[in-house]
């Protein structure tokens, strides 16, 4: 196939010939200018439409001052991102709503601290008009970086640095993963179980320290227990291993909850390997309610949580305040989390 090249572009002297307007007034109509009739700015349009024009980005940016992207800040390795469905069901919520917007996404992943440095010299540079971050952990840089560099964020989940919670200027999507949890436990208790394990993400988390938390809250008085607890780190890998440590802990436990579907699904393995049966002998309980949750042997009962939805929420924010700072909403958004019954947990 040959594939022929036009160089001769259409130009923005062209459209304004084309429409009977000054090359000002057709400026002013793709960049969003305010100041122009009606009747002429739908003259331009057709003009815009019939010649193929297409405005040149930097030149644009000087006029609006806005780059027509957001960086999708995660801080975890790529290996990580591409394996877990929760990160795509994000990306999913967020690329729609950008999308919509004619937004460019532009996806940066944290493989290890080194990179810190790069990230923060690329939000520092004005390439994107704001970021969402999310999958932080304790020590990330990342946010003073972007606040140095004054660009608005919204971040995924519960900031908890010092002064976070006070800060109006931090906006954030997250679920009520403590009531998650709490709700969780409390089904487990309800099915008679009283040796409840816990698989927790990584403490630097919020998500896992929320989780951890409503865990601990529906026990019954005088029942936590340091040998039912477990980190599995968020991942497949780590729910198996956790759930290898927990029965050697403590193998009289007869029910496990799972801080995610993904270590879940590695609990699952585990207890089959070892013999124990599902619900029968152990009661399984995850979070988040992914499209895996349903397939598994048996079918997980889980706390769901919107991600899509979630993702969707934080990308409207971010392009509410990057369009105007002092009309951006509220400053966090708390979506519910809802317990789903299946057969794991009895």
């Amino acid at each position: 196939m040959v594939v022929e090249r036009n160089d001769r572009r259409p130009t923005l002297e062209a459209v304004a010939a084309r429409a009977g307007v000054s090359r000002a007034t057709v400026s002013r109509v793709v960049n969003g200018g305010a100041g122009v009739r009606p009747a002429v700015r739908e003259r331009v349009a057709r003009a815009v439409a019939e010649l193929g024009y297409v405005p040149n980005s930097a030149a644009r940016s000087l006029v609006t001052r806005r780059t027509g992207a957001v960086a999708v800040i995660i801080g975890e390795p790529e290996e990580r991102v591409f394996s877990d469905p929760f990160f795509g069901r994000q990306l999913r919520g967020i690329g729609r709503e950008l999308a919509a917007a004619d937004t460019q996404l532009l996806l940066l992943l944290v493989e290890s601290r080194a990179d810190w440095p790069r990230i923060g010299r690329y939000l520092a540079a004005g390439h994107v008009d704001g970021a969402l971050m999310f999958s932080l952990h304790h020590d990330d840089p990342l946010p003073s970086v972007a606040a140095r560099a004054g660009l608005p964020v919204v971040y995924g989940g519960r900031p908890d640095w010092a002064g976070a919670a006070d800060d109006p200027g931090v906006r954030y999507v997250g679920t009520d993963n403590r009531d998650g949890a709490r709700q969780a436990v409390r089904h487990l208790r309800e099915r008679g179980r009283r040796a409840i394990a816990v698989i927790t993400g990584p403490p630097d988390q919020t998500s896992a320290a929320d989780r951890l938390a409503g865990y601990r809250d529906a026990l019954a008085p005088g029942a936590a227990d340091p040998r039912l607890v477990a980190d599995g780190r968020f991942t497949a890998d780590g729910g198996e291993a956790a759930m290898d440590r927990l029965l050697d802990a403590a193998p009289e436990l007869d029910a496990v909850f799972v801080c995610s579907d993904l270590m879940a699904s590695g609990a699952l393995r585990t207890l089959r390997e070892r013999g124990r049966r599902v619900p029968e002998d152990v009661a399984v309980v995850g979070y988040d309610d992914l499209e895996p949750a349903a397939w598994t042997d048996p079918p997980l009962t889980t706390v769901r949580q919107d991600v899509t939805e979630m993702g969707r929420l934080m990308a409207r924010m971010l392009l509410r305040e990057v369009a105007d700072p002092q009309d951006a909403g509220p400053g966090a958004v708390i979506t519910p989390a809802t317990l789903v019954v299946r057969g794991s947990s009895g």
